[in-house]
Formats: structure tokens, C-alpha cells, sequence
């Protein structure tokens, strides 16, 4: 069965001029979505659609009354103030609004004047987290990653015998994630120094980003029950970009023998716009498991996510230090990677996640791990590309980096673009140090 539908014709074009422009994150076949207001007022946070450079207004398009019943309703529960209770609607109805919109928004649209009073400047807005966030769950999918860090840690054996048949996750810190913007304090926690006979405490030296996608959970399940493989992708409302920013020094003190607590909860950031996973169709790939590894379990395995479970999402990482910002010098280029190196699928992870009962919300938020891929370029963290802090990253200006610095800003993007299928993005997710 086809996942493409009319909304993906990379053909389509909208009346809003701006979603036409070549390399715009946001053209008619993308349609994410957010919760926002007018900057320096006091409106109610709602729900909003980024087309082009402007932001669709759900709640004032709710009171234009021009969307047909199902897709009104739907409208109606995403022009809150959270998208949880659009998200447990499940797939036919976000799939419903997203087509109506897409049909709303496009260039020979009837109702185009209406519709346009329902528009605001996207420089004009402010966002809010898109959700209410009750659990935060970080998973380690990629292989690459975890061998790199493996080998700095147990040399001799550097991937643990468990990584090749279930998907390593922990339980993260929800009341900390952020929005992207928000500046990221340098953590405290307890550090040992090498060669030291006791820990003291003080402001983590090793500070990491770590390049991830979040997945945002729709509907999710009743206690004791469990989403099968077959089910799994019904039960994701969509992908946003995200940085599990990392105090490695805390981490390496306090992770054994339950991993990692205050290294990481300190702060999370996401990018605003949820791109849906509809809007991902034409970027599907086939889940491919070389024949000398172990496979998937059968309980992790289907015909639909061999054929089409990956995903081809491309992902950057620019650092911008202070000096750089000071000089005007662009930020530069640290990190160029693609999700489709993730070991496993999020159709896995959402599986597995629920195998032993355990039951997911609307709104939860899964961190995929960070997406190294096999390449020297595509390492999405310092701890690899510094090799554990013995080999300097040279940045362009002449400065190096081990860690990040106070007032060095990491931003992460992410964009699919293939031949015979309109190019969608993501936005940006950006966050600054400081002390």
C-alpha cells in the first residue's frame, strides 16, 4: 500500500509566494506544526502551521467556519493551547486536517482571501513546547556512535554483546526539555579527576551536544498492552530535531551502574515545528540489517519495516563561538549525517518500548540517540570527533574546541530532498552556553 497521497505531488503550489522558494524548510508538502502567539502580547498560546514564511492560525481559521465537519473538529482540538489532545486523535485525523489544510493553502485554493486573514509573519510569533511532555525516553540507535564512545571507555570491547539485539534506552528528564532559543547553563555535579582519591564539585568542564531527532508519540496505549510492529508508526504524530546536551565528565563518574542521571537532565533542547510523519512519506527507505549481524527478533521485525522503516532525513551541525560571532564569521560546519545510519527504526523503538506493558501518552517524547554515521564527518557529538578530548577540533577562525565553551552556540538542521519529491525541513534548534 502507498503511503504517498495528493498531498505529497511535488508539483503543488501554494498562493502563499514564500512556500514556493527554492531550499524553504516549509513549502505546501511539509505542513508542520506548533503552538505560538504574537511576540510581546498577552494571547493565549495555540496551535499554528508553518507555510512558507508565515504561520497558519488554526484557532482563527477554526472561526472562519470553511473546513468540513471531521476536519473542523480536528482543527478545533489543534487550536489549543497544547497539541496533546490533537496528537491522541490518531493518523485519520491529523491526516484529515493536513489534507484540508494542504487544499486550503494551494494556488487555486477558492477561499484564499478568507484564508489569508489567518495568517501571521513567522518573525512576527513566538513559540511555546508543542506539547505537555509527560515522559521523555532517550534511546541509543545509532551502532556507530555507540562504538566510538565504547572505545574510549572499554577499549578491548568496545560494543556490549546486548546493542545488537535490543533497542538501549533510558528514562529521561521531561521538565527540562526546552525550546530551541534557550540559552543551555553549564551544569555542576560531582567530577573525578584523574588520578584523584575523591570527587569534588564543580562546573562540568566536557559539555556535548549530541545530534538526535525527537519523536513525538499520538496516541498511545492502555497499561499492560503493547503496540505491535505492525501498529507502531499509527502511534507517531511526528519528528522534530533534537540536542541531549551532555556534562561528560559527570557522566563518566556517576553512569555505572544505572547510566546517566544529572549529566544529562539538566537540559534537552527541541526545534518548535513537528513534521509529521505523513509529510516523511516520500523519504522512506527500506530498513536493510547486514547478513553477519544478528536480526531483529520477531517481535521488532515486519514486512512494512523492512520495506519502508528508515527514513532519509540529512542532519547538520554548525558551532558559532563568540570570537566567530564577534568577527562575523559564519558558523561552522562541525557535523553532516543522515538518520537512515540509525540501527534501529522508531517503529522499534516504539514496539519495544511497550513490549512489557509499559503504556505511552500522548505528547511522550522518545529521543532517538545520538545519529553518528560511519564517516569521519558524520560524528554527532565532540566526545567522538575530539576523540575523547585528545585530538582538538580546528575551527576556521584559528580557535579549537575540546568541549564546548561559554558563549559557543550549537544548531542543529535537519531536510530531506530527493529527486522527484518537494524538499521539506525541519527549522533549526539552536542553544548557547553560558555559566
Amino acid at each position: 500500500m502507498s503511503l504517498l497521497n495528493e498531498t505529497h505531488d511535488p508539483t503543488l503550489s501554494s498562493w502563499v509566494a514564500s512556500a514556493n522558494l527554492p531550499g524553504t524548510d516549509f513549502p505546501i508538502q511539509n505542513l508542520p506544526f506548533a503552538v505560538f502567539r504574537r511576540k510581546d502580547s498577552e494571547e493565549p498560546f495555540r496551535g499554528g502551521v508553518a507555510i512558507g514564511d508565515k504561520v497558519l492560525d488554526i484557532a482563527a481559521l477554526c472561526r472562519k467556519n470553511i473546513l468540513d465537519g471531521d476536519a473542523q473538529r480536528t482543527a478545533v482540538a489543534a487550536s489549543a493551547s497544547t497539541l496533546n489532545n490533537f496528537m491522541a486523535l490518531g493518523h485519520t485525523a491529523w491526516s484529515s486536517l493536513r489534507l484540508a489544510l494542504s487544499r486550503l493553502l494551494r494556488e487555486d485554493a477558492k477561499q484564499q482571501a478568507i484564508t489569508a486573514q489567518c495568517l501571521l509573519e513567522l518573525e512576527d510569533v513566538e513559540v511555546a513546547l508543542p506539547a505537555h511532555i509527560g515522559d521523555y525516553t532517550d534511546f541509543y540507535t545509532s551502532i556507530h556512535h555507540a562504538t566510538n564512545v565504547g572505545k574510549l571507555f572499554r577499549p578491548d570491547n568496545p560494543l556490549l554483546p546486548n546493542y545488537r539485539w535490543v533497542p538501549i534506552g533510558y528514562h529521561g528528564r521531561a521538565s527540562s526539555i526546552v525550546l530551541s532559543g534557550h540559552d543551555v547553563h553549564r551544569p555542576r555535579g560531582q567530577l573525578m579527576p584523574p588520578g584523584a582519591e575523591s570527587p569534588t564539585l564543580a562546573p562540568s568542564k566536557r559539555l556535548d551536544f549530541e545530534l538526535e531527532l525527537g519523536i513525538f508519540v499520538g496516541t498511545g496505549n492502555l497499561l499492560g498492552t503493547s503496540i505491535p510492529m505492525a501498529d507502531a508508526e499509527q502511534h507517531v504524530f511526528g519528528v522534530c530535531l533534537l540536542n541531549d546536551w551532555s556534562a561528560r565528565d559527570i557522566q563518566g563518574w556517576e553512569y555505572q551502574p544505572l547510566g546517566p542521571f544529572l549529566s544529562k537532565s539538566f537540559a534537552t533542547s527541541i526545534s518548535p515545528w513537528i513534521v509529521t510523519l505523513e509529510a516523511l512519506a516520500p523519504y522512506r527507505l527500506p530498513f536493510t540489517r547486514d547478513a553477519n549481524e544478528p536480526q531483529p527478533l520477531p517481535y521488532l521485525d515486519g514486512e512494512h519495516n523492512r520495506a519502508l522503516g528508515a527514513f532519509d532525513i540529512q542532519l547538520k551541525v554548525t558551532l558559532e563561538t563568540p570570537a566567530m560571532r564577534e568577527a562575523n564569521v559564519p558558523p561552522h560546519t562541525i557535523c553532516q549525517t543522515n538518520y537512515k545510519h540509525a540501527y534501529w527504526t522508531l517503529a522499534q523503538l516504539i514496539t519495544h518500548h511497550t513490549v512489557n506493558g509499559c503504556n505511552l501518552q500522548a505528547g511522550d517524547l522518545l529521543g532517538s540517540g545520538t545519529l553518528s554515521g560511519p564517516e569521519s564527518h558524520q560524528l554527532a557529538a565532540l566526545l567522538e570527533i575530539t576523540h575523547g578530548g585528545k585530538v582538538p577540533l580546528a575551527l576556521p577562525n584559528g580557535e579549537q574546541r575540546i568541549f564546548l565553551e561559554d558563549g559557543d552556540q550549537v544548531t542543529l538542521r535537519g531536510w530531506c530532498a530527493i529527486k522527484g519529491a518537494a524538499r521539506i525541513g525541519f527549522g533549526e534548534c539552536t542553544g548557547t552556553v553560558f555559566s
